[in-house]
């Protein structure tokens, strides 16, 4: 029988303890997130390697997880981590250098050329964040980088939570409307983090 539960209904759960919440949640999201560091990391065996310390870490931070925002940044924020250091880690194996060096031209290519083009995006993020208001790059940053929920924002800085989640429209309407579009990692940005 599927499950029509929300995130949100299975993060409550889980937050508790319960297994079963945890499980219908891998389901929901271990082919999507597989897929995900595949296309970085190029090795199966590596990216269901990563999909399985992802979720043993969803498991062992449950408790911290915020249930009022995006569970699916949280995720791939973990997997995308968890990807930068097995690669920190190949480089430094005799045996993945020679790997490396053994894969076609193309595909080292195509991965220099995906690490370039978040390494640009992340600069042109950081750079509009600074054409946001003090209090616009505030409550994003606590919301995006902290992962705070709008309440919690709310009572950090002290004011309403309606007044938050106006900033964090503002602030994500400024972004997704002057990110270059050209740039598939800025679409995947938006979908994710926006």
């Amino acid at each position: 029988m599927k499950n029509y539960k929300s995130d949100r209904d299975l993060l409550i759960l889980l937050k508790n303890g319960d297994t079963l919440a945890f499980y219908d949640i891998y389901e929901r999201y271990c082919k999507k997130l597989y897929h995900f560091v595949l296309r970085s990391i190029k090795q199966e065996s590596d990216a269901e390697e990563i999909v399985q310390v992802v979720f043993v870490k969803i498991w062992e931070r449950r408790n911290k997880i915020q249930t009022n925002t995006s569970f699916e940044f949280f995720l791939f924020r973990i997997a995308y981590n968890e990807t930068m250091d097995l690669f920190r880690k190949r480089i430094s194996e005799k045996k993945y250098v020679e790997y490396v060096k053994s894969i076609q031209q193309s595909e080292a290519t195509n991965n220099t050329t995906d690490e370039i083009r978040y390494n640009e995006l992340s600069r042109e993020v950081d750079s509009l964040l600074e054409d946001l208001t003090p209090r616009q790059r505030e409550i994003f940053c606590l919301s995006h980088n902290e992962g705070l929920s709008n309440k919690e924002i709310s009572k950090k800085i002290n004011i309403s939570e309606n007044t938050v989640k106006k900033h964090l429209l503002n602030a994500r309407s400024y972004l997704k409307s002057h990110l270059d579009k050209g740039l598939i990692y800025n679409v995947l940005f938006i979908y994710l983090f926006l």
